[in-house]
């Protein structure tokens, strides 16, 4: 049966964060950033921390949570199953296809590099529109676009990989 592991999800719940701290650092994109995101040190000052970290954390634990039904094969053939009788009994006819499928199938996919390859996809298939419409409509421009979608394909990527790989 395919399990979810918290303290994985809370550990990739905390990726986000890491990453920010480096990619928004004023000597990697933090300055290119605030140029683009027209943020100033000042309007930066003026935010209560504590709220904005919390918040993100839980955010981030959302977006692990969902994550892993993306990155996971294995969650894909529980979707399709979840409504037939006696799937979750493994005494039961269904119950025992599904741990048979499981022992020989359970694994596929199951590697860093596979998650992280699909959570790369999800920054560019989900996030990039996401935020590249939210841009154009604000009139942010395409370094913008480019500094918060390329923190997010390294984030969801490492995130993808690192729930694919220990979930």
């Amino acid at each position: 049966m395919q399990k979810m592991n918290i303290l994985i999800v809370l550990a990739a719940a905390v990726i986000p964060m890491i990453v920010g701290f480096i990619w928004y650092n004023p000597k990697v994109m933090g300055n290119a950033w605030m140029k683009a995101a027209d943020m100033t040190p000042e309007k930066a000052k003026g935010a209560n921390m504590a709220v904005v970290f919390g918040v993100t954390f839980l955010f981030s634990f959302m977006l692990a949570f969902v994550l892993q039904t993306i990155v996971i094969h294995q969650f894909s053939v529980f979707s399709l199953l979840a409504n037939e009788p006696g799937i979750m009994d493994p005494t039961s006819e269904s119950g025992k296809w599904l741990v048979d499928f499981m022992a020989k199938h359970g694994n596929n996919f199951r590697t860093f590099k596979h998650g992280a390859l699909h959570g790369t996809i999800a920054a560019l298939f989900i996030v990039l529109p996401v935020i590249g419409t939210n841009s154009l409509f604000e009139r942010r421009g395409f370094k913008y676009i480019a500094i918060n979608v390329g923190y997010w394909i390294i984030t969801l990527a490492l995130m993808g990989g690192t729930l694919c790989a220990f979930v």
